[in-house]
């Protein structure tokens, strides 16, 4: 997406018509991969069974991210789904944002941004957030898929 009116609000948009799964990982080089294979499992075989492969890359370049980019000693990874979306946030303990959708610019030999460009074009909707009121204690990086795009966010 880059159309940043089609983004939801910056607040984490879990669904509370659907089920939520959590998982916390340790900060390793094999999280990413793990937290795949949690998503993989939840869909596959629901009616969001089409959006599998989306949802796996962006759960791995979110994870990812976090691993590379903070050195907090746990990443939590929560699932909602529901029967029209799934949505999934990726938490872990650094304060800072990520940058803001529709604002991601990145040219043919960068290295940085390349996740969150991918997040632009699969997610029916993404943001961030810094959670922990005057005090930031840790920031979450959520997505939002739908099977039918044309789902509203």
């Amino acid at each position: 997406m880059t159309d940043a009116s089609t983004t939801a609000p910056s607040a984490s948009p879990h669904c509370q018509d659907g089920e939520s799964y959590r998982l916390s990982l340790p900060n390793t080089a094999r999280s990413a991969g793990i937290a795949r294979h949690f998503v993989t499992s939840l869909l596959t075989g629901t009616s969001h069974s089409g959006i599998v492969e989306d949802a796996r890359l962006c759960v791995t370049e979110v994870v990812a991210n976090a691993h590379r980019h903070s050195r907090t000693s746990l990443i939590r990874v929560h699932v909602t789904v529901s029967p029209e979306r799934v949505v999934v946030s990726v938490a872990d303990d650094t304060p800072w944002a990520a940058p803001a959708p529709g604002r991601i610019r990145t040219g043919p030999a960068q290295e940085c941004g390349r996740g969150l460009m991918l997040l632009e074009e699969l997610a029916l909707a993404w943001g961030s957030d810094v959670c922990g009121c005057c005090t930031p204690s840790h920031k979450a990086v959520w997505f939002t898929l739908a099977a039918d795009a044309r789902v509203a966010a």
